[in-house]
């Protein structure tokens, strides 16, 4: 007897392991109409509460919520650009001019978007910079040590 093998297409599940659905508010003969076996009003009968899932988020039993308690202050733009964070001793590993591009490629940035030169470290051998925003004592450095910089 030749045996076939397990497929996706001669599947099933094992009986009685899959059952179906309560159908809840099909009227009375099913037994879970009306009320659809929740009972009559209280807090268990309402919507979002009780059963799988647990509560509401927040609720906390009709003390009022720590959200509403505390004070409101501040903003929060939503259209902030965070500026990578580049060292100026790290531009020493990229060859040739260093763009947002060419750091991306070096390792030095991951994500897109605003790139920005800072002060630490030094710098020692002449680099041009273009496209990325410099620090005023970043800039300095850089044409200290005979390189340019374009904005």
């Amino acid at each position: 007897m030749a045996t076939e093998k397990i497929g996706l297409h001669n599947l099933s599940p094992m009986p009685g392991s899959n059952r179906d659905r309560k159908r809840l508010g099909r009227g009375p003969g099913s037994g879970t109409g009306k009320t659809s076996g929740k009972g009559h009003k209280g807090i268990k009968a309402r919507a979002g509460h009780h059963g799988p899932g647990g509560g509401k988020p927040g609720f906390e039993g009709g003390q009022m919520p720590l959200t509403r308690r505390l004070p409101k202050r501040g903003f929060t733009n939503p259209f902030r650009e965070e500026a990578s964070v580049v060292r100026l001793d790290q531009l020493a590993k990229v060859e040739g001019v260093v763009t947002p591009d060419s750091l991306r490629a070096a390792g030095l940035v991951r994500r897109n978007g605003p790139v920005k030169v800072l002060a630490n470290g030094e710098v020692s051998t002449a680099v041009s910079v273009r496209g990325l925003k410099v620090s005023a004592k970043a800039r300095e450095a850089i044409v200290a040590a005979g390189g340019t910089v374009e904005e």
